[in-house]
């Protein structure tokens, strides 16, 4: 038989146990995963990252680099007697801008694959 005495501890002691309950199931649902830094399309680039996409975007396409300064920004490079020039500019606002033009290339699209390998080395 169950006296009156007992009735509060056991409530008290039920009680406890849904706390440590509640509270068990709430930390065990919280976790952290680690995220390794990635690159974010549409995040400032650096100059040394774009010039360095610039060269190998020139080399993507089968032209020859005949010419890099990092001083000046500037990747020259050559294919079937036409010249591709990069420019690498770090603007007053911290972003980077990159031209390319072509002089004498016989290959129209030879700008739009060039351009399109960039972004492809810029994860774009």
């Amino acid at each position: 038989m169950m006296r009156w005495i007992d009735l509060p501890a056991r409530r008290c002691r039920a009680a406890l146990r849904a706390a440590a309950w509640a509270l068990a199931t709430t930390l065990s649902a919280c976790y952290y995963v680690p995220v390794a830094p990635t690159v974010v399309p549409g995040a400032p680039a650096s100059f040394d990252r774009s010039f360095a996409a610039a060269s190998g975007a020139l080399r993507d396409q089968g032209l020859t680099v005949t010419s890099e300064d990092r001083n000046t920004g500037t990747i020259v490079g050559k294919l079937e007697g036409g010249t591709v020039t990069a420019s690498v500019r770090q603007q007053a606002d911290g972003s980077v801008r990159v031209q390319f033009d072509a002089n004498g290339m016989r290959d129209p699209g030879v700008i739009d694959r060039v351009s399109r390998s960039y972004d492809r080395r810029m994860g774009r």
